[in-house]
């Protein structure tokens, strides 16, 4: 009997052969987990075997990922990002082209859910702190749904007693830096190349327009708005514009607080403390302390009608926390000469 006769498809140990072969190949097929089957993960990308990823997640071309990365579900990695050191990503999370998570650092960067990173960004690195001594911890954290741009940079902290922090619903977009040490609050609007240096803190609902820098240890407040190619070199105090090459405070946000939901009420108090505090008609009212106290007094001599709302409140707050012993001071105003 010749070979091609064993293996024709007439032959009854032709067909027996191939249904064995088809039985085995099925056989090994069921070894694979459910989460392994729904995953997709290119041939030419490399995944450390110790690396732990979620159901569901997708790895492009070229891409690679560390033993201590941690990948939540439906994590989607395009060609050429990567993952390094003591990573961990929530559900969701998305790498543009060319992104980069993570170094081989002591430490930790922790990401939440929902977070997009745009192309080439590079988040949880060394930070460029000439104090920082190799080898001691640093950390990064960075909450859920944030969308980060393309070119970003986001550096670990400085020291371990400190850390990195990004809290929800941030849009930092692309070119922005943000040095070691910063804390960033939710629903802040960063426009490209906002570059904030170390230690710097951004409440919530903040927006800054392109190409501002911020100095180490300032304070933007909440609902601030920082105008373009502005340098701010002390704090910004809540709901108040500041612009200039050296940042000046120009009056309220007003469009901002609207948009926020500000009752009309809620911003005329405002306005009166502000005028109050950064306007005086009386030239006996003192110096900024001075009338930071009068402000109570103020509204309730002058201002019944309106009201000490807890916004005016936390404004004045605010401004007072600005002039405490180990802060800058707030940004002076354009027209005033006191103290």
């Amino acid at each position: 009997m010749s070979s091609l006769f064993f293996f024709s498809s007439r032959n009854p140990l032709s067909v027996a052969f191939r249904r064995f072969k088809i039985c085995s190949f099925s056989s090994i097929v069921t070894y694979a987990t459910e989460e392994e089957k729904s995953r997709f993960i290119h041939p030419s990308s490399v995944i450390h075997p110790n690396a732990i990823l979620g159901d569901g997640v997708s790895v492009g071309p070229f891409c690679t990922i560390g033993p201590f990365a941690k990948l939540g579900r439906a994590c989607q990695l395009y060609p050429g990002s990567h993952i390094f050191g003591n990573t961990e990503l929530g559900d969701n999370c998305i790498l543009m082209t060319g992104a980069v998570i993570g170094d081989d650092l002591p430490g930790h960067t922790v990401v939440g859910r929902n977070n997009v990173f745009g192309h080439h960004a590079v988040i949880g690195v060394k930070c460029q702190d000439m104090k920082y001594k190799f080898g001691n911890e640093c950390f990064l954290e960075i909450g859920d749904n944030n969308e980060i741009r393309e070119h970003v940079s986001i550096h670990r902290s400085s020291t371990p007693s400190d850390k990195t922090v990004i809290g929800d619903n941030n849009l930092i977009m692309g070119s922005c830096h943000i040095a070691h040490d910063c804390k960033v609050g939710n629903n802040n609007i960063l426009a490209n190349s906002t570059l904030l240096a170390g230690h710097v803190v951004v409440e919530d609902y903040a927006h800054t327009a392109g190409g501002i820098v911020v100095h180490q240890f300032c304070r933007i407040g909440s609902y601030a708005f920082i105008g373009g190619g502005s340098v701010v070199s002390q704090d910004v105090p809540k709901y108040i514009i500041v612009s200039g090459e050296r940042a000046e405070l120009r009056g309220l946000n007003l469009e901002g607080l609207r948009r926020r939901g500000f009752s009309a009420m809620e911003i005329k108090s405002l306005r009166a403390a502000y005028r109050k505090i950064f306007m005086p008609t009386d030239t006996s009212s003192g110096n900024i302390e001075d009338r930071l106290v009068q402000v109570t007094p103020y509204f309730q001599e002058q201002h019944k009608d309106l009201g000490l709302f807890p916004a005016v409140c936390s404004m004045v707050q605010s401004i007072r926390d600005s002039f405490a012993e180990n802060r800058r001071g707030i940004c002076k105003f354009r027209s005033w000469s006191g103290s």
